[in-house]
């Protein structure tokens, strides 16, 4: 319980700055938690989850916007060891965990094209489909926002895409639930300086294909993306910033295509008829 005291109380107090107000900034500034919500916080045992599960705790202790909270963590095949460790990390910060077990690992180890992302929309399917049957109307990430920058840099140089993680998002295949990302504004430094400050040991991607690629020395489009930003920041500093302040501010008068509702766009589109309506005139840019 003392733990649990001084890990709760470092949130506040001594990252207040970087995290609790990043935080709060995040839920207000997207409207992630509403009067009446009930939030399944989704714990996978790492930093990230473990983080905004205590965050959450004390958002519903102190905020005068009432909503209940419950905790899921979806055992997906992990080895006994880490289980053990999320239990134990529960137990230590004062989480209680509603656990259930599925076989995806099982089922995608062996799949050699995207293993990842199948293996995310099988676990998000089952967190929605456990949430529901709790209750709630949302589910809750741990993405912060180095996920966030890195996820929108991805989409451009392997995806040939421009699209970012957005703080929310209803879900298509199970009506009435939505997925919020509180740790939107967080950044993964702070995350990792409050950890160490409070010496907690957490879980990492443990699952078969992360552990076989680290055995072989390989590197994920992720790992590599998160390079390039780290690059990108020693000659400008603003650079991760900017990134994510750009996804804010599209300008689809000077973009050559995109997409809404499934739908795709082009400039050229009604190109003569701006034109006409501009008089003809020469370009003004």
């Amino acid at each position: 319980m003392e733990k649990t005291v001084e890990i709760e109380r470092s949130i506040i107090k001594k990252y207040k700055k970087p995290i609790w107000h990043r935080f709060i900034g995040g839920c207000k500034d997207y409207r992630l938690v509403n009067a009446g919500d009930r939030i399944a916080v989704c714990i996978s045992g790492g930093k990230d989850s473990f983080l905004l599960a205590k965050c959450m705790q004390q958002l519903q202790k102190h905020s005068d916007v009432p909503f209940e909270l419950e905790f899921l963590c979806m055992d997906p095949g992990y080895r006994p060891e880490n289980r053990a460790m999320i239990e134990r990390n529960a137990a230590l910060m004062g989480v209680p965990l509603h656990i259930f077990e599925t076989d995806i690992f099982d089922t995608v180890v062996n799949i050699e094209q995207s293993p990842c992302y199948l293996c995310a929309r099988m676990r998000r399917g089952h967190l929605y489909k456990n949430a529901r049957a709790l209750g709630c109307n949302k589910i809750a990430l741990g993405h912060h926002f180095d996920d966030v920058i890195e996820t929108t840099l991805m989409s451009m140089l392997w995806g040939a895409e421009v699209k970012t993680m957005m703080p929310k998002l209803h879900s298509t295949n199970y009506p009435g639930m939505e997925l919020i990302r509180p740790l939107y504004l967080v950044r993964e430094t702070d995350i990792l300086a409050w950890k160490r400050y409070n010496g907690l040991t957490f879980l990492q991607c443990a699952c078969r294909f992360t552990e076989q690629e680290a055995d072989e020395g390989m590197h994920g489009a992720r790992s590599e993306t998160k390079a390039l930003i780290a690059a990108l920041r020693k000659t400008n500093p603003q650079a991760d910033v900017n990134i994510f302040r750009s996804m804010h501010h599209v300008n689809l008068n000077m973009a050559l295509g995109w997409t809404q509702d499934g739908q795709l766009r082009s400039f050229l589109d009604g190109y003569e008829t701006q034109r006409t309506a501009a008089g003809g005139g020469p370009e003004n840019e």
